[in-house]
């Protein structure tokens, strides 16, 4: 027990020194980076979590002139790569692309939760995704409002599909229920790949899409756009009305995408890179490379994430219990 004791305080005497060592050699936060930063992605490659991404790591390696690594950890509805992050070192070298999962909803829908969505430094809002609500043009209405009166006088006979239980998609059905005073039930599919085959088959009546994958059918005329479920009109597609301008204010919901880090990060670390990523949102190229994977940038201060997560939590929480969705 005693050589336990003497070998245990030891080692905490070589940890001390080590960190005072480490303290003493690492380089000023001003002066990050000085080698590759990690940026990890809780989703598979080629998602549009990864091409985001991919585009403001390559404009902020040009800015910061070091290369910004982009590295997929999928798994467990984001929370494999956001927890690997959440225990990284707060030295600014590791950053996770955080979204609705990561940081709001899987607080509320995993009960052994392997970190906390709240111990993270907030670095900057990225982009945002705005949802199209699609139609199969065979329904018995054309429009948002034709469509809510025809809910309200058939109750229950109305479905709509999303990419998943507890995503935007399907919270955005949500919303609608809540805002619009219908009963529509909800049908949940792994992805576009399976819901759009669904909505044009006639097997559901409705389906919240991204932009990326539902504007082309829209454009194609094979289905139906009702409305955009975020606030304002998007600019990849100004003719679509929102749902929010149809009678139903306060209707906002859609994928987001911003930068977070470790919690300890120094605060020069996230300043200037919170500068660095408004800075290279206000490029035209950069621009243009996001709205080809159906985003729009949006960047803005820490303050203003922070603002902005603290008003999603008890949002989120609210759509979720509507739903009825227990944690597993």
């Amino acid at each position: 027990m005693k050589f336990r004791l003497i070998r245990t305080l030891a080692g905490l005497a070589a940890a001390a020194f080590a960190a005072q060592a480490g303290a003493q050699t690492a380089a000023p936060a001003t002066d990050w980076p000085q080698h590759p930063v990690r940026i990890v992605v809780p989703f598979q490659a080629g998602s549009a979590t990864d091409l985001i991404s991919r585009q403001l790591g390559a404009a902020l390696a040009t800015e910061l002139g070091q290369p910004f690594v982009v590295e997929a950890r999928p798994g467990a509805a984001a929370a494999i790569g956001s927890a690997s992050v959440a225990r990284s070192a707060p030295d600014g070298y590791t950053l996770l692309m955080g979204g609705p999962a990561a940081v709001v909803t899987n607080r509320f829908l995993q009960k052994r939760l392997a970190y906390d969505p709240d111990a993270f430094a907030l670095v900057s809002m990225v982009a945002y995704t705005p949802n199209i609500l699609l139609a199969n043009p065979q329904q018995p209405f054309k429009t948002l409002p034709e469509m809510v009166a025809y809910a309200r006088a058939n109750p229950g006979k109305l479905t709509y599909a999303s990419f998943g239980t507890g995503t935007t998609s399907h919270m955005a059905g949500e919303m609608l229920k809540s805002i619009a005073g219908i009963d529509i039930l909800h049908v949940p599919y792994k992805g576009a790949g399976e819901a759009i085959p669904a909505l044009l088959s006639g097997q559901v009546s409705m389906y919240f899409d991204t932009i990326m994958t539902g504007l082309p059918q829209v454009k194609s005329g094979s289905l139906l756009a009702l409305g955009m479920s975020n606030s304002k009109r998007s600019s990849l597609a100004p003719d679509i009305p929102t749902i929010a301008e149809q009678g139903y204010a306060g209707y906002d919901i859609a994928p987001w995408y911003g930068l977070v880090a470790p919690e300890g990060t120094p605060e020069p670390i996230l300043e200037k890179l919170n500068r660095a990523v408004n800075k290279v949102l206000a490029d035209p190229a950069l621009r243009g490379k996001l709205a080809e994977a159906g985003a729009e940038p949006r960047g803005g201060s820490r303050a203003e994430f922070a603002a902005f997560i603290k008003a999603e939590i008890p949002r989120t929480k609210q759509l979720i219990d509507q739903a009825g969705i227990t944690p597993q």
